[in-house]
């Protein structure tokens, strides 16, 4: 009876509720609890249908299928974790992508300090998500003095902090919500991260093709950042290649190339300039 009474006591919660709860997004049983939400009661409002569960620990308010940008701004957000749309997939989202070919659910690339909570991947949504370390650009966060090192929370960064990190918003949805993806120059550099190991360097070489309108001042601020030497001498190596206007502008003698050669790939032919080998018939594959 004491439980009953304190469902009703707490009845003018569930009006605060709807302001607190953006429609869509999804919280965390501790982010209500925080907030004076308790499991007894979000139990009874998923029982009455003024909730969902989509996960377990996990509850929104009723509505529309959920949507993958829901649960990228409900972890940006909502819960501010320290994550943002990257490599391929922002590329893809910018319309730079296009021509890469993709087959199955789509994948979205998330990166971050921290991997992203276990219920993610355990929601019904119709892509997967996979996860990549943002440590080669950990200066960015300790010059920023964004990072929580302990939680990996991000605090809401304003446009020329957004700028610094090279990360940049676009709006979705008919609220025009701010998802906080990678730049241009960001993202083709977090997709050669991925090369060889996920990603082909074939592909990465048709990307950059495609790259007509980097800025070379963003470049090479995220170029002096980056604290991967393979990332490095694998751009300069395939930019190089393409002849865009911006290349000329980018300054390798103020970049870090570490020394000694690097095998990129078994058999490759080594770049006699930046150190790294590349395939023999890598310019066949330029569209």
């Amino acid at each position: 009876m004491a439980g009953q009474n304190d469902i009703n006591a707490n009845k003018p919660k569930l009006s605060r509720l709807q302001g607190e709860l953006p429609a869509g997004l999804l919280a965390t049983a501790d982010w209500l609890k925080a907030r004076g939400y308790y499991r007894q009661l979000l139990s009874h409002y998923v029982s009455s249908g003024w909730l969902e569960s989509p996960a377990r620990g996990v509850y929104r308010r009723p509505g529309s299928p959920l949507k993958w940008q829901q649960v990228v701004l409900s972890l940006q957000r909502l819960l501010k974790n320290q994550i943002h749309v990257g490599g391929r997939t922002a590329l893809v989202h910018r319309g730079l992508g296009h021509y890469v070919q993709m087959s199955g659910p789509e994948t979205i690339l998330l990166f971050g300090a921290h991997h992203p909570v276990a219920w993610v991947g355990r929601l019904e949504v119709p892509v997967r998500f996979e996860w990549r370390s943002d440590a080669m650009f950990h200066a960015l966060l300790e010059s920023g003095g964004q990072q929580n090192a302990a939680q990996g929370e991000r605090q809401s960064l304003q446009p020329a902090e957004m700028e610094a990190q090279g990360l940049s918003p676009m709006t979705w949805g008919d609220g025009d919500w701010m998802l906080l993806y990678s730049s241009e120059e960001r993202a083709i550099l977090e997709v050669l991260q991925d090369v060889p190991e996920r990603e082909s360097v074939y592909e990465a070489h048709v990307l950059m093709q495609g790259l007509v309108n980097l800025r070379p001042s963003r470049l090479m601020a995220l170029l002096q950042a980056c604290s991967s030497i393979k990332v490095k001498r694998l751009f300069f190596a395939l930019a190089e290649r393409h002849g865009h206007a911006w290349f000329k502008h980018l300054d390798p003698e103020a970049v870090d190339f570490g020394k000694g050669n690097r095998m990129l790939v078994r058999g490759g032919k080594l770049h006699p300039k930046y150190r790294i080998t590349l395939p023999a018939d890598l310019d066949d594959h330029a569209r």
